[in-house]
């Protein structure tokens, strides 16, 4: 029999029970693809991240699995397990960052401190981002989320978005029109599934500019998640999306705040920094909680 140690990690959020749930094993040296799976379905959050150390590149190789499937890169799980791995297991007083490497490339992340050196946020670098047209009509885009069709926002397009996964990003006129969204699951599955996007996320510049920049919600039935609290990979997406889509100025420095999660009763906020230049780079961050600590056996 062997013991593995697992981990519950409460990302985007400062309070226990609230952001977005993943699994973190910190060593998975020797496990198996099905194994990593099977442990993957038997912890039943959206994501668990796998890790063992790294070669001369990196110091940690990371793989990431839904319940159902492998993905390539998840935000959210990433700022868990470096939340970990800085507060844990004490890395934070060794460097100033790490260096992983996923199955989209490096993503070397950071973290802030407290003057009383206590871990404050991780940030992650993500993949240079990427937008691509898509070819539903916005009626069609409607009826699969269950919307009206005027809710749509007709003064930003509907795209495909990329920083290490690709996902449908669709525009919407309200937070009251995201909140009641009801997508076709099953169908929305199938839409992504053909065009290669983890999820659908959907976004408005309506809310409170006193506390957020802009409110989400995510879809991922494509890969066995009906509906992400908060993501991080998605909100990366979004804010190149942004830039390269003309919406923000890519010559400037842009901090958002994100707020996503308050549908599924677990809301968090997602920071995003986008440093200017021809090619943005995109940094995705927040705190997080351990919650759970134990030990696995196989």
């Amino acid at each position: 029999m062997r013991n593995v140690k697992v981990y519950h990690v409460d990302a985007f959020t400062t309070t226990p029970f609230s952001g977005n749930p993943a699994g973190v094993v910190p060593d998975a040296a020797g496990l198996t693809n099905q194994e990593m799976q099977s442990i993957a379905r038997e912890l039943n959050m959206s994501e668990t991240a796998f890790l063992r150390r790294g070669d001369s590149d990196a110091d940690f190789r990371v793989r990431y699995f839904t319940p159902t499937s492998e993905i390539d890169f998840c935000g959210h799980a990433t700022v868990g397990a470096s939340w970990l791995l800085a507060t844990e297991f004490g890395w934070a007083q060794q460097k100033a960052q790490l260096v992983f490497k996923t199955n989209v490339g490096i993503v070397p992340v950071e973290w802030t401190t407290k003057e009383n050196g206590d871990v404050e946020t991780v940030f992650m670098r993500q993949s240079s981002p990427r937008v691509q047209h898509m070819d539903l009509s916005a009626e069609e885009v409607a009826r699969l989320l269950g919307v009206d069709v005027t809710s749509l926002d007709r003064n930003l397009p509907i795209r495909l978005g990329y920083t290490g996964n690709w996902h449908l990003l669709v525009p919407l006129t309200s937070r009251k029109a995201i909140d009641e969204a009801r997508p076709l699951l099953t169908e929305l599955a199938e839409v992504n599934i053909r065009q290669n996007a983890v999820t659908t996320h959907l976004f408005t510049f309506d809310c409170n500019p006193d506390f957020y920049d802009l409110y989400t919600r995510d879809f991922g039935p494509a890969v066995g998640i009906p509906e992400d609290p908060i993501t991080g990979a998605a909100n990366g997406a979004l804010a190149g999306y942004l830039v390269l889509e003309g919406i923000l100025d890519r010559a400037q420095r842009h901090k958002l705040r994100i707020a996503q999660g308050d549908v599924t009763g677990r809301p968090g906020t997602v920071h995003v920094d986008i440093l200017p230049g021809m090619e943005p780079e995109i940094r995705v961050g927040g705190s997080a909680v351990v919650t759970i600590q134990g030990e696995l056996r196989l």
